[in-house]
């Protein structure tokens, strides 16, 4: 790989580590249309390009996810009880969804999320409170809604913060304790929709050297050597920040990832 592109991906690296470390977001829709912009550049398969974007971006959420959990976790703030709770229903949403998302339109899905994110930001940026006596749902809602989160994490190619931080404040968590928390979450996420993605692409023939399935391994590699450094980064803003700010910054976040998906969904 020439050196401008290591460059690139270093970057990239920088920014989706940060990110990811604030505001407990796996970084994927930063990833996904960079990497497919960066695949045309590099005139990689046309028919395969979206495919590897999304696989090579869940391939390299895994290292960051974990140093942005290892951050969050020192502080204590990671909710490990909802983590055992959630994870097995992330784990059968996006695993499914990676396998069959090449047959499932998006554009409506994209849609519903776009609307339903916006809601969301609104509330965040007025701060607006749920109900005191609202709490976590049972085992039973626990493992419908990382159903929900894996699923629509793997169709969209959003990271599971997107849902998981907004639903688990809904629920009257603190926000740093949902997006630390929400860290632990997109783990399972991650691998889950990378080895999807790698079963998916196993057999397909006309990839770039150096692919396992539909990952890209250079870009993965060199935007993870990186990630890993800057998600700690991130985390410790993330505790430093007051709330009021830290819910306005992550609205912002929501609004610009729901255009952006939007945008790319309604001009390919």
């Amino acid at each position: 790989m020439a050196w401008e592109w290591v460059l690139a991906y270093l970057a990239l690296g920088g920014v989706v580590g940060l990110m990811a470390g604030l505001f407990g977001i796996g970084g994927g829709a930063i990833m996904v249309p960079v990497f497919t912009t960066f695949f045309s550049l590099q005139h990689f398969p046309e028919q395969h390009r979206l495919h590897m974007a999304l696989a090579t971006s869940m391939a390299a959420i895994i290292p960051t996810s974990i140093a942005s959990l290892r951050a969050h976790n020192k502080r204590g703030a990671v909710r490990w009880d909802i983590v055992k709770k959630i994870t097995l229903g992330v784990l059968v949403g996006t695993f499914g969804s990676a396998l069959i998302a090449g047959f499932i339109p998006t554009l409506p899905l994209a849609i519903f999320f776009c609307v339903f994110m916006a809601y969301v930001a609104l509330q965040m940026w007025l701060n607006v409170k749920p109900q005191p006596t609202r709490q976590l749902p049972n085992q039973a809602g626990m493992t419908l809604a990382g159903l929900i989160i894996g699923a629509v994490s793997a169709l969209v190619a959003i990271g599971g913060g997107s849902l998981s931080v907004p639903f688990m404040t809904w629920c009257n968590v603190k926000m740093q304790e949902a997006i630390a928390t929400s860290s632990a979450i997109g783990l399972p996420i991650a691998v889950a929709g990378t080895l999807g993605h790698v079963i998916s692409g196993w057999t397909v023939q006309g990839l770039p050297a150096y692919t396992i399935g539909f990952v890209f391994l250079p870009a993965m590699i060199v935007v993870s050597s990186v990630s890993v450094f800057t998600a700690p980064m991130g985390a410790k803003l993330a505790h430093t920040l007051p709330v009021p700010t830290l819910k306005k910054l992550f609205a912002l976040v929501l609004i610009g990832l729901a255009a952006k998906m939007l945008h790319t969904l309604l001009t390919q």
